[in-house]
């Protein structure tokens, strides 16, 4: 399985001129230890879909084992109405910095107006340079988990 080591955050907007890829995702399980998630992608016409295990966060927040798989889009749309309407729904985009792919996204629905920015990493340490749209670390701050959002959506806060 693998190891996910990632470092997240917070955007005031996202970068003009970037290609989108809309994603639904539900969540079958969303624990603080433990979330099974389901995740549709559509960029352009085309649709694919993911079924992502993920465990507990390091002490340091920075990374935890996950396990991904595609899966068909008709399995995720049977297995999206099981998750009972914990789904979150946003815009990725992605935006090549430095040699570093930053995934940035653009929540919607009840998360509308949060912009949080990804990187993944090869170790904990590894060094790596911002962009300067880039905001403050979020990292390990729980409220901005994905399945977090299901619980208590930014729009709340």
């Amino acid at each position: 399985m693998k190891l996910e080591i990632e470092r997240k955050f917070k955007l005031s907007s996202i970068p003009k001129n970037l290609d989108g890829i809309h994603i639904i995702q539900g969540y079958l399980l969303a624990k603080k230890d433990l979330s099974v998630r389901i995740r549709i992608s559509k960029q352009n016409h085309s649709r694919s879909a993911r079924l992502t295990i993920k465990g507990p966060s390091s002490e340091t927040g920075l990374s935890r084992p996950e396990f991904e798989t595609p899966i068909s889009v008709q399995d995720a749309i049977q297995l999206l109405r099981l998750s009972k309407n914990r789904i979150i729904e946003k815009i990725r985009y992605e935006y090549l910095y430095d040699g570093f792919m930053w995934e940035l996204d653009e929540f919607l629905g009840k998360n509308k107006g949060l912009f949080v920015a990804e990187i993944e990493l090869e170790s904990e340490g590894q060094q790596f340079n911002k962009p300067d749209f880039i905001g403050r670390e979020v990292t390990g701050q729980i409220k901005y988990y994905n399945m977090m959002l299901l619980k208590n959506p930014y729009t709340t806060w």
